[in-house]
């Protein structure tokens, strides 16, 4: 794919997801799933996630909400370990959590709590 967008889609995809990831996810890639990863990759990482608007950290803090406000929690695991990435604290992590039991649903924001808990564990013990 030679596509500006996609291209530097996938640099960013593999900046704020990490290589491993998006090498896993490409590495699943089949005839059914190639062009929704390659909608993916033009699209939020390639149109979205590089305009000069917003700072990645504040892109995180967004993301993390939405996935929390949709209930969509594989997505959300994989967005904790990106916020930490794009510079969140896991204090920052943890505030919006808080903002997202107000917004979201107390029910959505234990169930984040849960997750985060286990990923910056994880976070912690693979770095120290």
């Amino acid at each position: 794919m030679t596509d500006p967008h996609y291209q530097e889609g996938m640099k960013v995809r593999r900046e704020v997801l990490s290589d491993a990831h998006v090498d896993r996810a490409e590495a699943k890639k089949d005839d059914f799933t190639e062009d929704f990863q390659e909608l993916i990759t033009n699209y939020a990482w390639g149109s979205i996630w590089t305009r000069p608007g917003l700072d990645r950290s504040t892109r995180s803090v967004i993301t993390l909400t939405a996935l929390i406000a949709g209930g969509y929690w594989e997505e959300l695991e994989m967005h904790i370990r990106a916020a930490l990435r794009n510079g969140l604290t896991e204090d920052q992590i943890k505030e919006v959590f808080l903002q997202c039991a107000i917004y979201c649903s107390v029910p959505a924001a234990n169930t984040a709590f849960s997750i985060g808990r286990r990923v910056l564990q994880e976070e912690r013990t693979s770095q120290g």
